[in-house]
């Protein structure tokens, strides 16, 4: 009898423990944590993603501009320098007005010009011989004025020595004949009339820029001939 009641007891005990269990469990409330959707995380990504695009667009335009202003500067810079320095010698105008130049008396020695540079001719037959590049003795006595009026007027100048030819011959021989005469008469200017070698250089014009008609002997005597271009400091 006694056994019989002892099993009962045992399995309402066991029960009555489940069911406190249950209750405690239910009261606590845990809930598993949430995680958070996965369209947030893309949103996220997102706006990051156009933050760091305008933070290097901003540093790409930033240096565009420096390197266009250094390249502007560099050029400017350069271009001023050659207006300084270096005179436009193609401007040169050799059927510029006739003017007169109180150092220069000799009357083969024709001076033209205008406000922005003086140029000094002499007729070919005047300093060289026929198809010739040295000077002639006459030559030194002309040379002489020009140099005078040159140290005087135009000192640190830049000075152009021009040789141009009439339209015999061929173009390519009147070409170097006109370089051989203008060079001739810059080493003279150097070494005899005291010029700064380093202002004075050589143009050849050959036969394209003549200042007489070449149809006639008359005109083609007047476009044999070498030019000295001062152009004064500004």
């Amino acid at each position: 009898m006694y056994q019989n009641n002892k099993f009962p007891f045992k399995k309402f005990k066991y029960n009555q423990f489940n069911h406190l269990k249950n209750k405690n469990m239910a009261d606590l409330d845990v809930q598993p944590k949430r995680s958070n959707p996965w369209w947030l995380w893309l949103l996220i990504a997102l706006i990051a993603l156009v933050i760091l695009i305008f933070l290097v667009k901003g540093c790409n335009d930033k240096t565009t501009t420096t390197s266009t202003t250094d390249s502007t500067t560099t050029t400017t810079g350069t271009s001023k320098t050659l207006a300084v320095t270096q005179p436009d010698w193609n401007s040169v105008d050799f059927n510029a007005s006739k003017t007169t130049d109180e150092d220069v008396s000799d009357t083969t020695i024709v001076v033209t010009g205008n406000d922005r540079y003086t140029i000094y001719t002499l007729g070919e037959n005047i300093l060289f011989a026929t198809d010739q590049n040295t000077l002639q003795g006459d030559a030194d006595t002309k040379l002489k004025q020009i140099a005078a009026s040159l140290n005087k007027r135009y000192k640190g100048a830049d000075i152009g020595v021009f040789g141009s030819t009439d339209s015999k011959g061929s173009a390519g021989h009147n070409k170097e004949l006109g370089a051989d005469r203008a060079a001739a008469v810059k080493n003279w200017l150097i070494t005899t009339g005291g010029l700064d070698s380093a202002k004075v250089s050589i143009h050849s014009l050959g036969e394209t820029q003549p200042v007489a008609t070449n149809a006639t002997s008359s005109g083609r005597e007047q476009n044999r001939n070498v030019s000295i271009v001062a152009f004064p400091k500004k």
